[in-house]
This record gives C-alpha cells, structure tokens and sequence, in this order.
C-alpha cells in the first residue's frame, strides 16, 4: 500500500481540525493556543506547518522566527518549537518529513537552526531523532525556563528542563 505524506503550511480553515485531532489523541492544545499561534503566522513571527498523513491531520511543529530562548535571539537562530506527531502515525517518517520543512526554510533563510528538547524520559525519542538528524548541544548545558542551570542548582525534571542544540545547514 502506498502511503502519502504531505506538509504544507497551516491555513487559518486548519484550526479546528488542528483542535479536534490533537485533543482526540491528548495533546493538551487549546483552541484559544491554536488561534494566538495562527495570529502569530499572519503577522510573519512563526511560520507552523501541519503534516497530513493519507490527506488526515497527522501533526505539526512551529518554526518561530525570533525564538525566547536568550541564546538563539541573541545569535539570530530560529527555533523549531512545539514539534507533535499524533501516536497512531509516529515512526511512519512524518516527523522527519516535518523537520525537512523547517529546515529547508532556516537553511534558505539563515543558515542554522535551534531546536529544544526536555530531559525526561518521555523526550527520549525526540532526543534520538534530532542526535541522529545532526543536531548537536549548544554548549550551554541545560535551561530550566529558559535560563542556565548552574551546578548545584535543584530544578523539576519537568516539561521546561529543556537542553538546546543548533544544526549547521550550509
């Protein structure tokens, strides 16, 4: 059987069917989320782009301009943030056709890529892919709330324990 992957930019039709998949199979992703971050595509802030698996609404992931993570503003990196495949249609290459996208667009556009991934266990997928996509740690170690943690430091091992890792696209 032939199956087909298609990625194209969200379109403003798309935010119910975005609400509906993601809460159907738990993805905590509010309408009034989906509606801020669909006002953040119309002004050019964040580019997201949805995979369609067999033309249904299979998953999406944020390509944000102008990440909140001090280090990647400061330096001009854009983010690959909010990355979420449903789990009936995971390990069937729709994330990493996903990730072609955004980089595509962050090699045409700057030339590198950030992207942020939590460190407990359920990350440890997301971890893999992006080690095995080329991604490497941006020597700044782990953030809690975007911010460094420093030895000694006790923090939450909770979704904004977050390591950042860039890839070099030229």
């Amino acid at each position: 059987m032939n199956h087909s992957i298609q990625i194209r930019q969200m379109k403003s039709e798309d935010i119910e069917v975005v609400c509906e998949v993601f809460t159907e199979h738990g993805i905590n992703k509010p309408k009034e989320y989906v509606h801020t971050y669909w006002e953040e595509n119309e002004k050019g802030d964040r580019i997201t782009l949805l995979a369609f698996y067999n033309g249904q609404f299979a998953g999406s992931l944020h390509f944000l301009k102008k990440s909140s993570y001090p280090y990647f503003s400061e330096n001009n990196i854009p983010e690959i943030n909010d990355f979420n495949v449903i789990e009936p249609l995971k390990r069937l290459g729709i994330g990493n056709r996903l990730m072609d996208a955004a980089e595509q667009i962050a090699k045409e556009q700057y030339g590198i890529v950030g992207i942020g991934v939590g460190m407990h266990f359920y990350y440890g997928p997301a971890q893999r892919i992006y080690a095995k996509r080329g991604y490497i740690p941006d020597g700044k170690g782990v953030t809690y709330h975007h911010q460094e943690v420093m030895p000694g430091t006790m923090v939450y091992a909770d979704d904004d324990l977050v390591l950042y890792m860039t890839k070099n696209l030229k």
